[in-house]
């Protein structure tokens, strides 16, 4: 296995010779049945429910429960050495309104993420951007409907070298007034080559669903609220 270089700020050694070699005799023998029902890459960005405005960009690896709930691992890049720091949960609506009032208040939507084009599909290498964006677009429709509960663990904003601290509860942005959208989202993009505002534009046929009141609670009050 070639190594991996060190290309965040994580504290310890460099990989030993050692830890490469018994990585590779693993990934030969073990199965590794969990991560093989990853189906989905996404990026966006969230936001501390503590702290609304600042932000995290996050990598979404997601599978499938069922038809019904979604899990990602979320990382800090979608380099081979990235960070894991935090997790995701997807639910669709019917199940969200079937919890109580205090647990739906730590679930966010994701109206504005999907319209505003701030999340993205990252397209493989190789593949026409027209036939990328059928797919992607396929993605956005269910996604928009879902309901999301994302705990980080790891605060690589702040500069952490370790995943210090209590995890945090995340929450997303449901305008673009809550933060700099142009210059974070547009930094985003030109490392992806993508474009926000084509996004926008393509997905302007998805339908915004209903959202229950309940949800993206850290911005009552604050901003311009659901979009």
């Amino acid at each position: 296995m070639d190594h991996i270089p060190a290309t965040n700020a994580t504290k310890g050694a460099p990989e030993s010779l050692l830890n490469r070699t018994l990585e590779t005799g693993a990934s030969m023998v073990q199965s590794f049945e969990p991560p093989k029902r990853l189906c989905a890459h996404l990026n966006a960005f969230h936001t501390y429910a503590s702290q609304p405005g600042r932000h995290v960009e996050a990598n979404h690896y997601c599978a499938h429960l069922n038809d019904d709930v979604r899990q990602c691992i979320l990382y800090d890049s979608d380099k081979p050495n990235a960070r894991l720091i935090g997790v995701e949960y997807m639910i669709k609506p019917h199940l969200y309104e079937k919890l109580d009032v205090e647990e739906r208040k730590l679930w966010h939507s994701h109206v504005f993420e999907v319209k505003s084009g701030m999340l993205i599909m990252p397209a493989p290498s190789g593949v026409p951007d027209a036939a990328w964006e059928v797919a992607e677009n396929k993605e956005m429709e269910q996604v928009v409907e879902l309901y999301g509960k994302v705990f980080h663990l790891w605060q690589t904003d702040r500069g952490d070298e370790l995943p210090l601290g209590q995890p945090n509860l995340m929450m997303s942005f449901t305008a673009k007034d809550q933060f700099d959208f142009e210059k974070v989202v547009g930094e985003r993009d030109q490392r992806f080559g993508v474009d926000h505002e084509h996004k926008a534009k393509i997905r302007e046929y998805i339908a915004k669903p209903k959202l229950h009141p309940d949800a993206d609670s850290c911005w009552d009050g604050k901003g311009e609220g659901h979009d």
